[in-house]
């Protein structure tokens, strides 16, 4: 790690979260309590001003045009409004308005001309309210104005005319430097307008209530209102202007958090028809959810609630006790072992499958628990749980998990065993993609739109937008493709490399990779030699305990990356927001390391995303599981992999305890996939013994013929693009098809054949798709994956060979403790 990286790592690492005054993880409900919406003012005084003053105010700057047509125009608006709303009851005009009925009625213009067509509305209406709205005369509600899409036509702009025009060409300053599209912009300014006009005032007097409350009431259109009415840009440009007070919250969506159900709540889904029996399992929520987090609350109240309670009332309606007759706990735990599931048959009937069901000796086990802790309390408390401790249904032999651990460690182990190999070609590929991308991308921003451009092996022109688009480039093929967005790409990119490479060189959980912060990277110098050594410090999740990484060379480099990319020329981390789906609370800003800009404000990389980039990265790999189907890697896979990978490298099982966090070292050795090292030392100990005593005449020295077999075994094994590495004298079971074989050890110098062979597969594939033949291009598509990954493998092997480590030279310190020499030192050493 060179001395930039180290300083990119921690630089501002000490850097404070502001205060937060009130929960830690607020709900929405606590977050607009402390943030009330202004209220709506029945009465002001613009709006009891007399006709006469109405007129000789809105007839004046700056509300009159310049151009004469035009203000003839709004003139016969406004005189027709004010004449119309002076039929109607009322000592204001906003009174008369609200009296008129006009927001109830899906055209209000057909109550002022009721004898017009109602296909052709008098042009002039909707100008004329469009300035007594500006000039603060009337205030028609949120409600109206988002549903009437005329009512909002140039509202924005008027708005910026005669109301506030500063603070509105500030907003549109911020628009234009965010990289904010012209549409999108339009739509945040509109919605700013909108708050002004229903509750007044300028900008400067609108608050964060206001936003929620407009945003609620955007959800509750949701079926009338345009497609971008819920967008929080708005929010987001106002905290950004200064508008808000400083303790607003960073995004808007933390007034959506609706915060951790309670016991009664998750219960309750499960409709559970018994009321005491429903009682009893919210009290036993109740007691264990101080003691544990509220995944594993949910997770118990799913147990309890749908697969034990529900299903019993589903098969034995009227049951109210918790005394199971042995015929009903049997039927009970046969059906528990089971999952059941519909599927369509070819013919398209549908069938329902029952399989054995993974967990369930976990419900078995909850469910016990569940009948012994209420014995138990039942000495404590017998008024409260007395009357419920009874005999329990399911035994100790019943929650036996020992056959079922080791199905679960063969089956992790296989598929550890089945994706070890296969995680080589990935970070080779997501390490490509991402420089591939990155070139694309800086290539398009030096072309002009409707230009040229070549880079990574390819030619596109850079698309012409119609419209300004939100600072994404699109590119497109010369001839003919679907046009890609190069943005988007590389983004992708840079997020599925700093993933993989994140989790291979640290094993920690999907929930640590996302909480990762720049809080996360600590520096610690060693006593002896004083050495600097780069930690990474990983948030309690799971287990409630944090623990220290070493921060690798290799590792080093990624985090450096990632830093520098998310920092760009500010001087510190942004701060961002993130949703804890496991807690279902947003957390406090943090400077995360996964976060992207998006327009004005810095989001977190969700799980989700990184689900879907690490999909697109296998499914562009092509590799296919035992079963012939596309290989899925998930986040854990990862983790299993580099525990793995550990032990197999000489770590100590304790110690790898410890850098996983795991409470017990059988988890840990759960996680290794690999036969134990002692058991091949010992294995071919006893072999060379008992070699050693077997009659010396059995090893008798072959004769020329079997040699001359012998040798010519290996020259048979040489293939067009490298070596056989199967057994000897046995016979190929691929019937030759090499590509696919896993036993080809692919030959670097022979790679222009390889790449001869994919180019004529893939015009194979193209003839075949295009006459139809569909079994030839499936076959054809196996074998193209194939080449695919040797030709990685290829690349792999020839950087192993050309890559050259330099270990530099120790330094020596005099007896005062100060440097002889001080050579620089190469530190990306494995």
């Amino acid at each position: 790690m060179t001395h930039a990286d180290s300083q990119v790592l921690l630089t501002g690492a000490t850097d404070t979260v502001p205060a937060t005054t009130g929960p830690v993880n607020p709900t929405g409900a606590q977050l607009l309590a402390s943030f009330p919406p202004r209220p709506v003012a029945a009465s002001w005084p613009a709006t009891e001003a007399s006709r006469s003053e109405v007129l000789g105010r809105v007839l004046s700057a700056p509300w009159a045009l310049d151009n004469p047509n035009s203000q003839q125009t709004r003139r016969l608006g406004i005189l027709a409004v004010l004449s119309w709303l002076e039929t109607r009851p009322g000592d204001s005009w906003q009174q008369r308005w609200r009296a008129s009925g006009a927001e109830d009625q899906p055209d209000w213009r057909e109550l002022v001309t009721p004898d017009v067509d109602r296909a052709k509305p008098l042009p002039h209406l909707s100008p004329g309210l469009l300035v007594l709205i500006c000039a603060d005369v009337i205030r028609p509600s949120q409600q109206w104005l988002l549903r009437f899409a005329p009512a909002r036509r140039n509202l924005a702009t008027e708005m910026a005319r005669t109301r506030d025009p500063n603070a509105f060409a500030a907003l549109a300053q911020l628009c234009t430097d965010g990289r904010v599209g012209v549409q999108s912009g339009q739509q945040a300014l509109t919605r700013i307008a909108v708050i002004l006009a229903a509750k007044g005032g300028q900008i400067d007097a609108v608050r964060v209530g206001d936003c929620v409350e407009l945003l609620e009431v955007a959800a509750s259109m949701r079926a009338t209102s345009e497609v971008h009415g819920h967008s929080p840009l708005f929010y987001q440009l106002l905290r950004a202007h200064g508008v808000l007070s400083e303790d607003a919250p960073a995004a808007i969506e933390m007034f959506s958090g609706r915060g951790q159900p309670s016991c009664e709540q998750l219960i309750d889904r499960y409709r559970i028809d018994c009321r005491p029996v429903r009682d009893v399992l919210v009290d036993y929520l109740r007691e264990r959810q101080p003691s544990v987090d509220f995944s594993s609350l949910q997770r118990l109240a799913y147990l309890l609630g749908k697969l034990f309670w529900a299903d019993l009332q589903a098969h034995h309606p009227g049951i109210d006790s918790l005394t199971l007759p042995r015929d009903v706990a049997a039927a009970w735990k046969q059906r528990v072992l089971t999952r059941t599931r519909t599927r369509t048959t070819p013919d398209g009937d549908r069938v329902a499958v029952a399989s054995p069901r993974l967990d369930g000796r976990s419900v078995l086990t909850a469910v016990r628990a569940f009948y012994l802790d209420i014995a138990e309390w039942a000495d404590e408390d017998p008024a409260r749980w007395g009357p419920w401790a009874v005999r329990c249904p399911v035994s100790a032999s019943d929650v036996s998990h020992k056959k079922d651990r080791s199905r679960r460690k063969s089956r992790m182990d296989a598929r550890t065993r089945e994706r070890l190999p296969v995680l080589p070609a990935l970070v080779s590929w997501v390490a490509a993609e991402r420089a591939h991308t990155a070139e694309l991308l800086a290539a398009a921003e030096r072309a002009e739109p409707g230009e040229l451009f070549t880079a990574a092996g390819m030619t596109l022109r850079r698309s012409q937008m119609k419209t300004e688009t939100t600072g994404r480039i699109w590119a497109e093929d010369p001839d003919s493709g679907p046009r890609r967005d190069l943005s988007f790409e590389e983004h992708r990119g840079f997020w599925t490399w700093s993933m993989v490479e994140v989790l291979r060189h640290t094993g920690i959980r999907i929930e640590e990779l996302t909480e990762l912060s720049h809080h996360s990277l600590i520096q610690y110098r060693l006593p002896a030699t004083g050495e600097l050594i780069p930690l990474l410090q990983i948030t309690p999740s799971k287990t409630d305990t944090e623990r220290l990484l070493v921060i690798s060379p290799d590792l080093a480099d990624v985090l450096s990356a990632i830093i520098a990319r998310i920092r760009l020329d500010q001087p510190h981390v942004p701060l961002v927001v993130s949703y804890d789906k496991n807690e279902r609370v947003y957390n406090p800003p943090m400077p995360l390391l996964f976060q992207w800009r998006r327009r004005l404000e810095n989001r977190a990389v969700s799980e989700r995303a990184l689900r879907k980039y690490l999909d697109h990265a296998l499914t562009a790999i092509g590799v296919k599981d035992a079963s012939d189907r596309p290989l899925r890697y998930t986040f854990h896979d990862f983790r299993r992999l580099f525990i793995t990978d550990a032990i197999t490298h000489g770590m100590p099982p304790h110690i790898a305890q410890l850098v996983a966090g795991h409470r017990d070292i059988n988890t840990t050795m759960g996680y290794k996939a690999v036969y134990p090292e002692e058991v091949i030392n010992g294995h071919r100990a006893f072999i060379a013994r008992r070699r050693a005593l077997r009659p010396s005449e059995e090893y008798r020295t072959p004769t020329d013929e079997e040699w001359a077999q012998f040798v010519g075994h290996f020259e048979r094994r040489k293939v067009a693009v490298g070596d056989c590495g199967r057994s000897y004298d046995t016979p190929c079971i691929h019937e030759h098809s090499c590509l696919r074989c896993p036993l080809l050890r692919p030959d670097p110098a022979a790679r222009p054949r390889l790449e001869q062979i994919r180019d004529n597969l893939l015009a194979r594939i193209a003839e075949a798709e295009s006459r139809r033949w569909f079994g030839e291009a499936e076959g054809l598509k196996v074998s193209l994956a194939g080449a695919r990954a040797k030709l990685a493998e290829m690349d792999q092997i020839a950087a192993r060979r050309h890559s050259a480590v330099t270990l530099g030279i120790p330094s020596f310190a005099d007896s005062a403790g100060r440097t002889i020499t001080n050579p620089p030192r190469h530190q990306n050493h494995p």
